[in-house]
């Protein structure tokens, strides 16, 4: 991990880098220390984006950034830990759609719980107004 007096250094791209690096490790390690399903951090960005919802696989795919491959690594994975299953669509017999189980709910929701303590405990150190900013700098169209 970088020293505070090493971020001082560092570019706007350089520094979201080790803050998301940082804030990953401990959510991950706050998610193991409590659980006995380990969760990698890819397969957390799948759930988070068929939390409630019934995409098709192909959309998956297509809207989250890791390769085709890889995320159907993932969710053989997710599969295997009981925290999704894959149904066939309606009409159509190649394309198959995810939705996460009762246990990957849950999970996802407890995920959600601990990740909500976390930034708890930054605004603690560096002010909730502060993280407002932040959390709104974030969510801004860059036009980039």
């Amino acid at each position: 991990m970088i020293s505070n007096s090493e971020l001082q250094n560092l570019d706007l791209i350089d520094l979201l880098s080790e803050r998301h690096s940082l804030v990953r490790k401990i959510s991950e390690k706050a998610w193991n220390d409590q659980s006995e399903i380990y969760i990698s951090n890819s397969e957390w960005y799948i759930m988070a984006r068929i939390y409630k919802k019934q995409p098709s696989i192909s959309y998956v795919t297509k809207n989250v950034e890791i390769s085709r491959q890889a995320i159907h690594k993932f969710i053989k994975n997710l599969s295997e830990k009981g925290l999704v299953e894959i149904k066939n669509v309606e009409n159509n017999k190649k394309e198959k759609c995810i939705q996460l189980t009762a246990l990957g709910e849950e999970c996802y929701e407890k995920n959600e719980a601990l990740k909500a303590q976390l930034e708890n405990r930054i605004a603690e150190k560096i002010g909730t107004e502060q993280v407002q900013i932040l959390k709104d700098l974030l969510k801004l169209d860059w036009k980039i």
